[in-house]
């Protein structure tokens, strides 16, 4: 069995670049250009309790994390379509990222085994990386919970 390699503080992000759901591309390396550091949260799927807890909870802190200087951008292998029900329903003021192949997830070691009522299939970690604007992982937070999660970020990054 090949063991995962998690990100660790320090490490050089991964470079992506991706569709979000409107259709436009983004690469990390414009979003930092922007002079913004970048928090990347994947997040299992559209729509579900924990995933909306954790979608609004983002919603709700939007304007503090912006003022300060970061770019909030959510990553789900759910498609276009259902991204845009997501933003729609529940005025998500940020950008989802449409990874349908989980190629982001793997470069994020995100995209794990993963085990319900005895069925093994893969599907994401809940997990959240602060970027600082040089590129690097601030924060490297594998499996986190949904609910408290954008609190614990707020407090951590000293956000006002």
């Amino acid at each position: 069995m090949v063991e995962t390699v998690e990100l660790e503080v320090g490490d050089i992000a991964p470079e992506f670049e991706c569709l979000i759901t409107d259709g436009t591309l983004i690469n990390l390396k414009d979003v930092l250009n922007d002079g913004r550091g970048v928090i990347l949260y994947f997040y299992p799927r559209d729509n579900t309790p924990g995933c909306t807890i954790q979608a609004c909870d983002f919603r709700d802190s939007f304007s503090r994390f912006n003022n300060s200087g970061w770019k909030v951008i959510g990553v789900s292998t759910d498609t276009p379509e259902s991204h845009e029900k997501f933003i729609n329903k529940y005025d998500l003021p940020f950008d989802l990222i449409v990874d349908d192949d989980s190629s982001l997830h793997k470069k994020y070691s995100t995209w794990r085994k993963k085990n319900m009522y005895g069925k093994e299939y893969m599907g994401c970690l809940r997990s959240t990386f602060v970027i600082s604007k040089d590129g690097k992982i601030m924060l490297s937070m594998y499996g986190v919970s949904a609910k408290g999660h954008v609190d614990n970020l707020i407090s951590q990054l000293g956000v006002e």
